[in-house]
Parts: structure tokens; C-alpha cells; sequence
């Protein structure tokens, strides 16, 4: 039975409001509100006001609505081959863009750390473009495979935009020092970019969190990658979110081991 054009824009219309969301998240990084001041010891100090947190939220919403446009277009049964372009334009701006743009201004903000950090060149600052340059190419490899249903090949683009998403929250909500530390490093933002560019655009098999049944054996990852995920939340607070992803991406790979 073909589909009701009628019923196709219902989940287009939260497809753009990840759009939208996407679109806010990108606001709040650009009007960051970043200061760095100078100290009597002449050592500049970082501050990160709360507008750039807010893409962090924003990241976050346009992350359930991605998960929620699916489930009402398989709801209405109104799945269309527009819906499906539409929503990786969506992704690449929420999960690409956005998030190359955060790992930009830590990449600013680690270079002011250094003497003369405010004059870097951009050619330092570039590489936070690879994250979109990956998104894109992952978004539109997985247009034209119609075999990633109940599994993905490299990694799903939301996941890499959520992992880099969390770095704002992080920073301003954690207080352990090596975490922050962590966050103005330029050589672990620069890794942070080569591994998620290079998992989106491989061929490594990942699971899809889908179930074809819910038999225990056919699914034990999902599972337990579900109580590892509270278990994080609960003990870490907003450090789980990266770890969950890490825990995704080891749990999937366990999966390939096991079964060649």
C-alpha cells in the first residue's frame, strides 16, 4: 500500500525541528560568550559562561527528536525517500557541523592557554572541520546502503555528534581537574576528531539498537550495553554520556569477535 502523502509530513516536521535544534546549537557556540582574562601572575584565565552549554542541550533535544521522527514515520507508516534525505541534512548540521564547531572553540580555547595563543593560526583550528567533512560522508554512504537496518557500518553520525556534544556540559558541570585539563588539550581534541572521523567513514560493523525480537541471546549487547548505560549515568552524571558511547562502539566490536 503506498504511503499518504498527507501522512508523510508529520515526521518531516520533526525531522525539522532537529533542524532547528541543530540550528540553535550552532547559535549558542558561535555567541559563546567565551572570555579569557589575564591574571596578576600574567597567566590567562579561561572562563566558558553557560551560552556555549546550551548547545549541549540542544545537541541533546535534536538527538531525541532524530530517535522520535523515526518511530512516528514507522507509526504512520509513512517512511518516504524524502524523509530519509531530510533527516541526514538534519543529522549532518546537528551531529556534523555542531560539533566540529565545539571541538573549534576548545581548540581557541586551549590555544589561549599558551603564550600569544590568541593570534594561533587557523590552520590549527582547521581539523575540527573534519568531523562534518566525516558526517557528511558517513550520511551519505548510509543513503545508499539499504543494509544498515539492524546494523550500521562505522558509526552512526548521532553518536558522534552526542559523544562531542557533551563537552560543553562536561566542562561546565564537572569539577575533577584532569577533566578539564583533559577538555583544553589540543592533542586529545585533535584525537578525539581523527578516531570519530575515522569510525564514521570505516566499514566497521556496529549494532543498530533495534530489536528484531527480544530474546535474551539474540541481544545480550543491547542489553547489557542498557545497564552499563544506567550504571555509568548514576556513578559518572554527565561523564557517562562519552562513556556510553565508548561502550557502544567496545560492545559492537565484542559482537564481531565473537561471531568470526
Amino acid at each position: 500500500m503506498p504511503n499518504s502523502r498527507g501522512l508523510e509530513i508529520i515526521p518531516n516536521l520533526f525531522t525539522l525541528l532537529n533542524l532547528v535544534f541543530g540550528c540553535l546549537a550552532i547559535i549558542f557556540i558561535l555567541q559563546n560568550g567565551i572570555a579569557i582574562m589575564n591574571t596578576g601572575e600574567s597567566n590567562q584565565f579561561i572562563d566558558m559562561p553557560e551560552k556555549i552549554w546550551l548547545a549541549s542541550l540542544f545537541i541533546g533535544l535534536a538527538a531525541v527528536i532524530d530517535f522520535v521522527d523515526g518511530f512516528v514515520a514507522r507509526l504512520f507508516k509513512a517512511t518516504s525517500e524524502m524523509g530519509k534525505q531530510l533527516d541526514s541534512l538534519a543529522d549532518l548540521v546537528s551531529f556534523g557541523v555542531a560539533p566540529g564547531l565545539i571541538i573549534y572553540q576548545f581548540l581557541r580555547m586551549s590555544f589561549a592557554q599558551q603564550e600569544d595563543g590568541l593570534t594561533v593560526s587557523l590552520i590549527w583550528l582547521l581539523p575540527a572541520l573534519l568531523l562534518p567533512c566525516a558526517a557528511a560522508w558517513r550520511l551519505a554512504k548510509f543513503n545508499l546502503d539499504n543494509s544498515q537496518s539492524y546494523s550500521f557500518k562505522g558509526l552512526p553520525t548521532p553518536s558522534a555528534g552526542i559523544f562531542v556534544g557533551s563537552f560543553p556540559v562536561i566542562y561546565w558541570n564537572v569539577n575533577e581537574q584532569w577533566v578539564l585539563q583533559l577538555l583544553l588539550n589540543k592533542w586529545f581534541l585533535y584525537g578525539v576528531v581523527l578516531v570519530l572521523s575515522f569510525l564514521m567513514i570505516s566499514n566497521l560493523p556496529l549494532m543498530s539498537l533495534k530489536f528484531k525480537s527480544y530474546g535474551f541471546a539474540a541481544n545480550w549487547a543491547k542489553y547489557l550495553l542498557a545497564i552499563l548505560s544506567l550504571l555509568a549515568l548514576v556513578l559518572l552524571k554527565w561523564l557517562a554520556i562519552p562513556v556510553i558511547i565508548l561502550a557502544y562502539v567496545l560492545l559492537s566490536l565484542l559482537i564481531k569477535s565473537k561471531t568470526t
